[in-house]
């Protein structure tokens, strides 16, 4: 079987060397397109694959008619709406995602926003410390997790909401669930989005929500930028000069946002959650497992369509 790994941001060298030995000892071809400039190149490349490893890369409906020998498709990471799940589905293709393979990159950064927000990004000023404040996260999974582990050790008080996971696990993890999700935003100094971007998630974070937060209070958003209602933002922003809008996803009015309010927004150039060495070898390498795994044997377990 054809092995391609098809990344516009590439992996690290170590990793791709990884994904090579994998791939390789396992009995199937390796190829690998990185850097690529057009969809038309990422299309050539696959048009034979038998299998693909992406990482941000979109995968859509033409590019499955692209490849009609293509039956597993895994985006090394957790995130997968960059993956048309119904064309992959309609063409016989399955789908999966490296669940937490990433976590710990993308938590890291998460804690690191929140240091940079309360020392008002090193600009002098007087700050403050986030022992003893309280975290909220919006949802619970694999990275909220690994924040609310980090944000402990700083001396915080995290409380979470996620509709999915059983309030046990919150308090075993010593975290105490939020009432709702007003109370999440209502009752925390730092509040951090760990949502997919769902229809029923894409602009629900809004001024409803942003507008009860409390005096100082900073909102970190590491997950997907489609979640924010962009115009909202403007607007509480405005009414609230005392807000904080910290993200690894750059919003589509970020030049506005930063000319009005440099002070109080920042956003990374390029999104730099899993952009750690750790983070680039682990899910690279788990990706090629699976897709091992998938030819050996059929295995699926992390299927998403």
């Amino acid at each position: 079987m054809k092995v391609l790994v098809a990344t516009e941001k590439p992996f690290s060298a170590k990793a791709v060397e990884g994904i090579r030995q994998r791939i390789e000892n396992a009995g199937h071809e390796f190829a690998l397109l990185e850097k690529y400039s057009s969809p038309d190149q990422l299309r050539q490349a696959v048009a034979d694959a038998d299998a693909l490893i992406v990482r941000s890369d979109i995968v859509d409906e033409v590019l499955f008619k692209s490849a009609p020998n293509l039956k597993i498709v895994v985006r090394a990471g957790a995130g997968y709406d960059n993956i048309d799940l119904k064309a992959a589905t309609a063409a016989g293709a399955i789908v999966e995602n490296t669940p937490g393979q990433n976590a710990n990159a993308v938590a890291e950064l998460v804690i690191g926003l929140a240091i940079m927000a309360a020392r008002n990004k090193y600009s002098g000023a007087t700050g403050f410390e986030i022992s003893g404040k309280r975290l909220g996260l919006q949802a619970f999974g694999q990275v909220s997790r690994h924040v609310a582990a980090i944000a402990k050790g700083f001396g915080m008080n995290v409380s979470a909401i996620d509709p999915y996971c059983p309030t046990e696990v919150l308090k075993e993890k010593g975290v105490t669930p939020a009432d709702s999700i007003e109370d999440l935003y209502r009752n925390n100094d730092i509040v951090s989005i760990h949502i997919p971007a769902t229809p029923e998630t894409v602009g629900s974070i809004g001024r409803n929500l942003i507008s009860l937060m409390p005096k100082g209070a900073v909102l970190i958003n590491t997950a997907r930028k489609e979640v924010i209602n962009e115009d909202d933002l403007l607007q509480v922003l405005e009414e609230r000069t005392d807000l904080k809008y910290f993200a690894d996803v750059k919003p589509s009015n970020a030049d506005v946002l930063n000319q009005r309010f440099a002070d109080r927004v920042f956003f990374t150039p390029k999104k730099s959650g899993a952009q750690t060495a750790e983070a680039n070898l682990n899910a690279g390498l788990a990706a090629a497992d699976q897709i091992v795994a998938f030819f050996r044997d059929g295995t699926d377990r992390f299927r998403v369509n």
